[in-house]
């Protein structure tokens, strides 16, 4: 066989520099600060190179210019202008986008082998249906986890972030709105990943157990859905209360519900899982995080019927600064610097009406 004229190029080895680094944005606009954290986390450096992967079941490659050049003149040797991440001026090798839209895409060796050699991975917005129907089960579900215990930093946009819980609303049936959701929790678009509760997780990542995460927050008015969903996990108790099928005791039930324009940047740090939030400098969102926890038992929780939830506590992140601490959230504790609220479902109605974003 005659030696091929281009000779191979060896995969960077740039250093992983966090624990379990995750990035969960809210849609919309992206936020150039959260890919060049991961970048960071990543360990690219100018002297190591690295490899940015974006997966997605439909869509284009508008994200490998967006993470790899400057600007719009396609810099690589200057700083990132406000609409670009810069990551070839940070030290990226290349930004590569591969669209698995099939199961046997899913389970195929050449794009296996691109996603095991990504030094971060981005799984891109779309319908997360497309993710769980055609990508968990698959060796590219093993090939991502693979990835995450290797902390090599992985995230997601919209449909993208939703997949990255534990528990995952799968809009088999399509979307639901918060009135639909809050009518009647066991209707038919009310459809999770996994079912049962008990089962098998997509990606199972440890700083997002028991927890359900919905992007798009603050537009598409998601507050209702969210804790309806947060309900549903929430196993049956005495007198009525509680969610059929539900497993979970309500100090356990957990929902992240993140405002377009928003990332959370997530990393376990001295055996906590600590987060910041992030935002693009020209936001137009209130741009935060908001973190439920429920306080008590769904007081009717049933088929044909409408929700009532007495009592959902909510802290809400939008300060930059802010440390989040996930694992005391996770115990009980609150934290005095941010706004708290609580909303109730009393037969569908919430209170308040208006809900302080």
């Amino acid at each position: 066989m005659a030696p091929s004229p281009t000779p191979v190029q060896a995969l960077p080895a740039p250093r992983p520099q966090a624990l379990q680094p995750v990035v969960l944005m809210g849609g919309g606009p992206d936020v150039d600060e959260a890919y060049r954290w991961m970048i960071q986390q990543a360990g690219i450096t100018r002297s190591t190179g690295g490899r940015f992967v974006v997966i997605r079941a439909s869509g284009t490659d508008a994200y490998d210019p967006y993470f790899y050049y400057s600007d719009k003149q396609n810099s690589t040797n200057v700083p990132a202008v406000d609409g670009f991440v810069g990551g070839a001026y940070l030290g990226l090798t290349s930004a590569e986008t591969l669209i698995i839209s099939s199961v046997e895409g899913a389970n195929d060796p050449f794009v296996n082998a691109v996603v095991g050699s990504a030094n971060a991975l981005w799984i891109a917005g779309g319908d997360q249906s497309n993710y769980i129907k055609l990508w968990k089960g698959t060796k590219l579900e093993a090939t991502i986890a693979s990835l995450l215990e290797n902390q090599i930093p992985v995230g997601g946009t919209s449909a993208g972030a939703n997949v990255l819980s534990e528990f995952i609303f799968s809009a088999l049936n399509g979307t639901v709105t918060s009135a639909q959701a809050l009518s009647d929790p066991y209707n038919n678009l009310m459809t999770f990943d996994p079912t049962p509760f008990s089962g098998s997780s997509f990606l199972n990542i440890p700083a997002l157990q028991n927890t359900f995460v919905d992007p798009h927050f603050d537009s598409r008015d998601r507050m209702g859905r969210l804790v309806t969903f947060v309900s549903r996990t929430i196993a049956p108790g005495s007198n009525n209360t509680g969610c059929p099928q539900g497993i979970l005791k309500p100090s356990n039930a957990r929902g992240i519900g993140i405002d377009v324009e928003t990332a959370l940047e997530i990393q376990k740090v001295s055996g906590r899982y600590l987060a910041q939030r992030v935002t693009n400098l020209s936001t137009n969102s209130s741009s935060a995080i908001h973190f439920l926890r429920p306080l008590t038992l769904p007081s009717v929780c049933a088929p044909g019927t409408p929700l009532t939830m007495p009592d959902v506590f909510i802290e809400k992140l939008g300060d930059s600064n802010i440390v989040f601490d996930i694992t005391n959230w996770w115990n009980g504790g609150n934290d005095l610097r941010l706004p708290s609220y609580t909303v109730r479902e009393d037969a569908g109605v919430e209170s308040p009406k208006k809900i302080p974003y």
